[in-house]
């Protein structure tokens, strides 16, 4: 596969309406917002989304979640030490690189933190209870992506539910956590921006096939995520701006790219949330035109 030799840019806007896309955990699993009352979907999150998908399209991938494992390894240390152990003794920092950007899909494009362990001493073999020392290894990965923000603030709707059964006890009584709350955005249109930048790709070896799975990924980004607080259908890609450079550098830098579109509320519209309620401005750069994708 062909190293990716173009820069690329792209912007994702999609919907949520009466789902949680990303609970805080600090905040009682609350949608997350920031202090000016907007809508945030954490990049940390948007990555474990297309790293499902990258799995849904059999490819493998080193960051799985518990519910979406395939390996059978329970942890990232046990994945890597499977791994490892074809590399063969003490492999120098450069064949784990190669290896594992080979290897995982998710590795090449967002990078990964390794730590390796050094080999034992003779003495240390000798001493069950002492623990070498490790080194760790760092790869940058090419592909970068924002968290996401809703255009304007969201608004939140909380429902108090129960358990319809006791979960301890005989039975007779109600446990302690029969009573829950649950939370949802009623309406939101939200916005991320990404790129993927060519030196990290050369380093890792992510290709142009790589960056046209993800873009293939990112359009079906919330196919099988649905859940108690996502239901199906309540979580859409309306549209997604790809901006392929012609050169390794970019003809323009990724701020001035990404801020070429923009939403607006209508006209008219008092309180805009839903993506009908927003016209799109788009300011064209010469020599630039971004592939539109969307509403699927």
């Amino acid at each position: 596969m062909a190293t990716l030799e173009n820069k690329i840019d792209f912007m994702l806007i999609f919907t949520v309406q009466n789902a949680n896309p990303n609970g805080d955990p600090l905040n009682g699993n609350r949608p997350r917002q920031d202090y000016s009352g907007r809508g945030e979907v954490s990049d940390v999150c948007l990555k474990r989304k297309i790293r499902n998908r990258f799995m849904d399209l059999g490819k493998a991938v080193f960051v799985q979640s518990d519910d979406k494992n395939e390996d059978g390894h329970a942890t990232l240390r046990e994945r890597f030490e499977a791994f490892s152990k074809d590399l063969g003794a003490s492999p120098n920092k450069q064949k784990v690189i190669d290896g594992a950007c080979s290897k995982w899909v998710d590795v090449r494009s967002f990078g990964q933190l390794f730590a390796i362990p050094k080999a034992k001493k003779k003495k240390d073999e000798e001493d069950d209870g002492n623990k070498t020392d490790g080194v760790s290894i760092g790869i940058r990965g090419p592909v970068s992506i924002q968290s996401a923000f809703s255009i304007d603030p969201i608004s939140i709707s909380s429902v108090q539910i129960t358990k319809s059964v006791s979960s301890d006890g005989d039975g007779s009584k109600k446990s302690s956590d029969t009573m829950g709350m649950k939370h949802r955005v009623d309406c939101g249109t939200y916005v991320t921006y990404g790129s993927i930048n060519t030196v990290l790709a050369k380093k890792t070896g992510f290709s142009s096939e790589d960056a046209d799975l993800l873009k293939k990924v990112i359009c079906s980004l919330f196919e099988n995520d649905m859940s108690s607080a996502r239901p199906e259908g309540t979580m859409a890609v309306k549209r997604l701006y790809w901006w392929k450079h012609n050169s390794s550098g970019g003809q323009y830098s990724s701020a001035m790219v990404h801020g070429s579109v923009k939403l607006k509320p209508k006209a008219g519209v008092a309180d805009p949330c839903a993506f009908d309620d927003y016209d799109i401005i788009e300011t064209s750069l010469s020599g630039l035109k971004p592939e539109i994708m969307g509403p699927f």
